[in-house]
């Protein structure tokens, strides 16, 4: 007897799948009837689970009514499996029951946390969970401070938990119909959502980092970018938005002058991949709404969990594009030379990120009849996996829904490790053609 064939998937093929599997089972959960307060449909149901294990924070129905206890807790689990990664829990699951992971699972968690090399990957994902939960438990007991006097203990330890697992995954979800608007001033809610979000979005190499090292100067270089580049972009663009909105009387014209600070503060971090708003998103002046887009665009760090492009990625472009300006032909930056190969891979991901957001906004163009800026708005916060909104989410009809749902599939895997799992792998050339120049700009 024949036996048949097995089918050999490639580590991109295998996470494509693991995500696949998850976002189905996550809406089959939420379309049961203990799910909803009055039933929604698949559509919605497969939005919000996709948006939940994306950690995009994206949603068709409002999670605060449309959902019961249950319903949300089951999105604070997506949101942690989808944070974390599917493979991070299966290899916690293995080292647990004592067994030894293979070779094939480390090729899948180092594409899954977009490490270059497959040396240290179980030990950072070791860290990974020690950092998550303990980061998680601590910012649930602060929030706590504020949400069990206002609730009471059952419904108000369910919300610090539930947002401290939203904000540290950088998902954006939230149990409140205006988000955070209503607490726009509270400290406590201001310094712990967005010192969660940072921490989550700065990426676990980093954390695992400067947890080993301490001092600043045996920080790796990927490290003391990331830490330079998030503190001075997101203090840049606190001061951007304080300046662009401080008369809006839509969002900070109306507050107090330290309301004001912590608003812009928080708007300001917010958009590279978190979600969550303490302001109204669609009062905004349009210079500022182009601003945020440009910063979903960006995104997070590396091995974090929020989604963009990156901020290392965009900072590789910049760099080359000044190395190049100034007639250099090498990168350097903290007495480093970047290989050629990272600025390739840097250009190849924005081109192909971008190439893929053109054609959604073009198809939605279509299908909707939503503003350009609305719709270009939302699609760049489905991709950044941000989850930030001008309101017209719900509004979008059920193909729009659709396209956002595959955007924000595809900024949560990365767009090279979407086209590597759908790719032949070509062979190997074992000539070279000759050189000739061509002419460019």
């Amino acid at each position: 007897m024949k036996m048949p064939k097995v089918i050999k998937l490639k580590p991109s093929q295998l996470l494509v799948l693991t995500f696949m599997t998850g976002i189905t089972l996550g809406t089959c959960l939420l379309k049961l009837p203990i799910s909803t307060t009055e039933g929604i449909s698949w559509v919605d149901a497969l939005f919000v689970s996709a948006s939940a294990m994306t950690v995009t924070g994206l949603s068709t129905v409002d999670p605060s009514t449309a959902f019961t206890m249950f319903g949300q807790a089951v999105i604070a689990l997506l949101i942690q499996v989808g944070g974390l990664g599917i493979m991070s829990f299966a290899v916690l699951i293995y080292m647990m029951l004592g067994r030894k992971v293979g070779m094939k699972d480390r090729l899948i968690m180092q594409q899954a946390l977009n490490q270059t090399n497959i040396g240290g990957v179980i030990r950072l994902v070791k860290y990974m969970f020690i950092f998550a939960f303990a980061i998680e438990l601590a910012a649930m007991i602060f929030l706590a401070f504020v949400w069990v006097p206002e609730f009471g203990w059952v419904k108000g330890l369910f919300y610090s938990l539930f947002h401290a697992i939203s904000a540290f995954n950088n998902a954006g979800f939230g149990l409140f119909s205006d988000n955070l608007i209503g607490y726009v001033g509270n400290p406590i809610i201001n310094i712990v959502i967005s010192f969660l979000f940072i921490v989550g979005g700065i990426g676990f190499t980093v954390l695992v980092d400067m947890w080993q090292k301490k001092k600043f100067r045996k920080f790796s270089l990927h490290t003391k970018i990331m830490l330079i580049a998030t503190l001075v972009l997101n203090l840049v663009s606190m001061l951007v938005l304080f300046v662009l909105e401080y008369g809006n009387p839509g969002t900070l014209g109306s507050l107090s002058l330290g309301d004001k600070l912590w608003a812009s503060w928080f708007q300001a971090a917010s958009p590279r991949t978190a979600g969550f708003n303490t302001l109204d998103m669609g009062a905004m002046h349009e210079a500022s709404l182009f601003y945020i887009i440009i910063l979903m665009f960006i995104g997070a760090g590396s091995a974090s969990t929020g989604g963009g492009i990156k901020l290392t990625t965009a900072l590789v472009i910049l760099l080359a594009t000044v190395t190049f300006l100034k007639g250099r032909k090498e990168i350097n930056i903290g007495r480093r030379s970047l290989d050629s190969g990272y600025i390739i891979r840097s250009l190849s991901i924005t081109i192909v990120a971008i190439l893929f957001v053109i054609s959604a906004i073009f198809l939605m163009t279509i299908t909707e009849d939503e503003s350009f800026l609305e719709i270009l708005f939302e699609v760049v916060s489905a991709f950044g996996t941000v989850g930030l909104s001008m309101g017209v989410t719900a509004s979008f009809s059920s193909l729009g829904k659709l396209i956002l749902v595959f955007i924000m599939f595809l900024g949560k895997l990365g767009p090279l490790t979407l086209i590597y799992s759908l790719a032949t792998p070509a062979a190997k050339s074992t000539y070279r053609y000759p050189n000739e120049d061509i002419l460019t700009g």
